[in-house]
């Protein structure tokens, strides 16, 4: 149960005063449903309304409050032309603009003849200073309100400045006094507030420093809410460690006849993370460990060895893909293998029905199916495994959270190593997997030779074609990458049909399509004519992203791509360099570039290390895009900052662990109120992770 204390700011944005059904659905979209989104609805900019000239001295540009006697009221011949209020005060004179303004309106709020105070911005036109809609008008008493500063909120459409400062400024007032969860002694060497009165503080910025991440209040916010994700995360991981595990240890008989039968030796990382993940399986607790490595470093040989860890203690082990295209290829790579050692291997995806999912269920329910690989469809309620004793988790980012608990609850005791050829920032890995320990693969295998990268713009489209069709004539597979599947009337990025059509007008027939709203049979029937014989050239959307795997591609094209990310840039060049031919990579970019885009293109260029390039994304773009986190089970942040606060979420994380060390169930004061903050932060779920509740 949420606590009651919190209960005013968790009320809906309609029960403000003043806030409609309407408006209430307008703000829910830009900001969230409650008050409390409100309260993290921070503001990005200032109006200070503080400068008080003389009309002769304001300068035109600038936001002024001035104190103006009104001469006359001058309305247009017709509707369409503007109303003019001519005012003065001694030093000069100045006309109010007002376009499609009511008279009546206007000549009850200035009276000719009376005092008043008007804020706007000041203009020269004509050589006659003017102000348009000025933004506030008011009696001489209401100067010391109006000439004051203002906060500036990030809009959308069919939602005014006004309403939303007046609905920011009543959640904020409805903020009630929570006890306090931070450390008293950290409190007050960084020299921050009470929890209310810093959120009175931001939204009530005094000048530009107060936007800054580093401003105090914005950072004593930032660090309850990197403090509430690490608790949760703690607290789920002290969970998981409590629960019952097993020793899975092996003899090592089904991994010495698969290494005889691999056709290169393993890294010394390969060995070294293998090395991590057999000695968390031997411990009776529980595995959480992250596995980390760039694209084609061989993550799925060093899971597959250590899976068969797990089978020669009597246990079973699944694979779980995101995609059958990355299941089917997972399927490809370990079955020869597991042949080598005469284990049953089965394949779970959706497309799987009738008598033949009947039977796989029946090979995981008694155990005679030792190994298994799927997309979610092993994650469905009729899937049972006899005794599944380790659970790999491939592309994690890809999945939630709950559905990562989700298999390893098929086995209560089941180890549990996740996977990602994503390569990720410190601070991302802090936050999304801090419940977890970590093995990094780095550097290339051998035999992988560096892409040749470089950045051409579009208006050389029809020499890259030349140049791929010249390649194709001489044996290359070559991709082509589009941002968008089909024309669309906003943007006028490249589409896949469209060019699929020009490149087979260009090229021939072997010139195929791939995107993710094709079935997943026609899409693997692509892919495999791709990686056979019938096609030269595929055109994709990034569905090509993770996971596909054609060693005889070459080439890759890609179209608009400043619009993409730089680890995702990675990613899809990932795509070739596989084997030992010389591979090119060619960036295709729309003029003008902006300096970020610039910075993306040029660290590309220069660098095929993701781990330096999954930084620099996260430096160029913030954490909210980077990996896709808007759409995957990565958090989000109101308030933190990653890069700004990456010191921060270091504190945080040492201040988890000491929290959980002295007082592991939250029943201390300090432990009461930091409940408190996970129901603040939405993170209430890792609550039931106690024991006490």
């Amino acid at each position: 149960m949420r606590p009651q204390i919190l209960f005013p700011i968790f009320a809906g944005v309609s029960s403000l005063p003043g806030i409609g059904l309407k408006t209430a659905k307008t703000i829910e979209a830009l900001a969230g449903p409650r008050l409390v989104d409100l309260l993290w609805h921070l503001p990005s900019g200032i109006v200070d309304r503080r400068l008080m000239p003389k009309l002769r001295d304001a300068p035109p540009g600038q936001t002024v409050t001035v104190t103006l006697t009104v001469d006359a009221h001058l309305p247009g011949a017709t509707r369409r032309q503007p109303y003019r209020v001519q005012c003065s005060d001694g030093t000069g004179f100045i006309d109010l603009i007002y376009f499609h303004a009511k008279p009546d309106w206007l000549q009850k709020l200035l009276p000719v003849g009376s005092q008043r105070v008007v804020s706007g911005r000041v203009e020269l036109f004509n050589d006659q200073l003017q102000m348009v809609h000025p933004d506030h008008v008011g009696p001489p008493e209401a100067l010391s309100t109006i000439a004051s500063v203002e906060p500036v909120y990030p809009l959308t459409a069919g939602l005014a400045p006004r309403v939303l400062h007046r609905a920011v400024a009543a959640a904020v007032e409805r903020a009630p006094c929570l006890p306090e969860w931070q450390d008293r002694a950290w409190l007050a060497r960084q020299d921050w507030s009470e929890w209310r009165r810093a959120v009175v503080t931001v939204h009530q910025p005094d000048d530009e420093a107060d936007l800054s991440p580093m401003a105090p209040a914005r950072a004593r916010l930032a660090y309850d809410e990197l403090l509430a994700n690490q608790l949760a995360l703690g607290l789920v991981r002290a969970s998981q460690r409590r629960r019952p595990g097993r020793a899975l240890a092996g003899d090592g008989s089904l991994q010495s006849r698969v290494r005889a039968a691999l056709p290169f030796a393993l890294t010394p990382t390969q060995e070294h993370a293998l090395a991590e993940i057999a000695a968390d399986m031997r411990t009776p607790s529980r595995m959480l460990r992250l596995l980390q490595g760039d694209v084609g470093s061989g993550k799925t040989v060093v899971a597959f060895l250590a899976m068969l860890q797990a089978v020669e203690a009597g246990a079973q082990a699944a694979i779980l893909a995101p995609t059958e295209i990355l299941a089917r290829q997972h399927l490809e790579t370990i079955a020869p293998l597991a042949a080598q050692a005469d284990i049953p291997i089965a394949a779970l995806t959706g497309r799987d029905k009738g008598k033949a999912r009947a039977e796989i269920l029946e090979g995981l329910a008694d155990g005679r199916i030792r190994l298994a690989i799927g997309t979610h469809a092993l994650l469905q309620g009729d899937v049972a495994f006899a005794d599944l004793g380790m659970t790999v988790i491939d592309e994690q980012h890809r999945f939630g959270v709950h559905q990562r608990l989700g298999l390893s609850g098929k086995g209560r005791t089941a180890d549990l190593l996740v996977m990602t050829a994503t390569p990720i920032p410190r601070t991302l890995q802090l936050t999304a997997y801090g419940d977890m320990d970590v093995s990094r693969l780095t550097g290339r295998p051998p035999g992988r030779r560096p892409v040749d990268t470089r950045a051409l713009p579009l208006d050389r489209l029809d020499q890259v074609v030349a140049a791929v069709r010249r390649r194709i004539a001489e044996g290359a597979k070559v991709y082509w990458v589009c941002p968008l599947l089909q024309e669309s009337e906003t943007s006028d990025l490249a589409n896949a049909r469209a060019r699929h059509a020009a490149l087979q007008a260009a090229c021939g027939d072997r010139v195929g399509l791939v995107h993710g709203r094709l079935k997943p049979t026609e899409k693997d029937a692509v892919m495999a004519a791709f990686a056979g014989h019938g096609l030269d050239l595929l055109v994709a959307t990034t569905v090509i992203e993770v996971g596909v795997d054609v060693p005889s591609a070459t080439v890759m094209v890609i179209e608009h791509a400043e619009r993409f990310g730089l680890a995702q840039l990675h990613q899809l060049r990932g795509r070739i360099g596989r084997g030992t031919a010389p591979s090119t990579c060619l960036l295709l970019y729309d003029q003008p570039l902006s300096e970020t885009a610039r910075e993306r293109l040029r660290t590309l260029r220069q660098s095929d290390d993701g781990f330096r390039i999954a930084e620099a994304d996260l430096r160029l773009r913030g954490a909210g895009e980077v990996l896709g986190t808007r759409q995957s089970g990565l958090p989000q942040f109101r308030l933190a900052d990653l890069v700004a606060h990456d010191d921060l979420l270091a504190a945080a994380r040492d201040d988890v662990r000491l929290i959980l060390e002295k007082d592991p169930d939250l029943t201390s004061e300090r432990g009461r109120a930091l409940r408190v903050l996970l129901y603040l932060f939405e993170r209430d779920a890792a609550i039931r992770f106690l024991r006490s509740g």
